[in-house]
């Protein structure tokens, strides 16, 4: 009988190369994204269709993650709820982000929603798109940014 733990081994041992090369692995944070850049949309409607994408922050040193999305108007939004992770941090200190929808980059501005109202209009499209509702409905606690051309 084979037990989990190997098996889990072996795959993250397998993995670790593949996490090294350029953007996000899975849960694994990565670095530059690769794609080619092309011209912010004027609607980013498409991405309804698409569940998960990978976010780049911090031009001096990339840092990617893969995030869900919620395209509202002209705008796009990434949600940390209330952790205040890297990705988060890295937007604070540099608004200048990257983000990769199928083999496309996009470069775009990040800003953090503070208005309620918009918040809430957030969680509505956030259920219908996954089913559920953001864990933290407080603005003020959670951490929601808009992504918008630059």
């Amino acid at each position: 009988m084979v037990t989990t733990r190997p098996v889990l081994f072996l795959a993250l041992m397998l993995a670790a190369p593949i996490a090294g090369c350029g953007g996000p692995f899975l849960l694994l944070p990565g670095g530059a994204l690769e794609g080619s850049t092309v011209a912010t949309p004027d609607s980013w409607s498409f991405t309804g269709a698409v569940k998960t994408v990978q976010l780049e922050t911090l031009p001096a040193d990339p840092y990617s993650v893969n995030i869900w999305v919620i395209a509202m108007g002209e705008n796009l939004y990434v949600h940390a709820g209330a952790n205040r992770s890297t990705w988060v941090e890295n937007m604070e200190a540099d608004p200048e982000v990257r983000l990769r929808v199928n083999d496309s980059i996009y470069e775009l501005v990040a800003s953090r929603v503070e208005r309620q109202e918009e918040f809430d209009h957030f969680s509505d499209a956030y259920e219908q798109k996954y089913g559920r509702r953001p864990r933290n409905g407080n603005v003020a606690e959670a951490y929601l940014f808009r992504l918008g051309a630059r």
